[in-house]
């Protein structure tokens, strides 16, 4: 099951699948806009977390990492408004691919 790499990484053969299916336009929208609602949740919070443990850490990934977020959902919504208007279903789908790394 596990395997060791030259670096740190360690290989593990564990996928979620977390969407795979068709969706209506509506349908498909809600589904992205909640999972990247989520990660951009995930960040604002870890950067408060930090900012509570030190007034002068640095946020810049976390911050970075949401403005990625909220232009990757915008690009979603074009493309799912983009199906809506030309009649088309949408199909998702997404995998974890989840990898262990030895701390550093």
């Amino acid at each position: 099951m596990l395997k060791n790499k030259e670096k740190q990484e360690v290989e593990v053969n564990q996928k979620i699948q977390l969407v795979d299916g068709k969706f209506t336009p509506s349908e498909a929208s809600h589904v992205v806009n909640c999972l990247i609602d989520e990660k951009i949740n995930f960040h604002k919070l870890q950067a408060l977390c930090w900012y509570e443990g030190n007034h002068d850490a640095d946020t810049t990934y976390c911050d970075k990492r949401e403005k990625e977020l909220r232009e990757e959902k915008k690009t979603a919504r074009e493309y799912i408004k983009s199906a809506r208007e030309q009649g088309y279903d949408v199909i998702i789908n997404g995998v974890l691919d989840i990898k262990l790394v030895k701390k550093s």
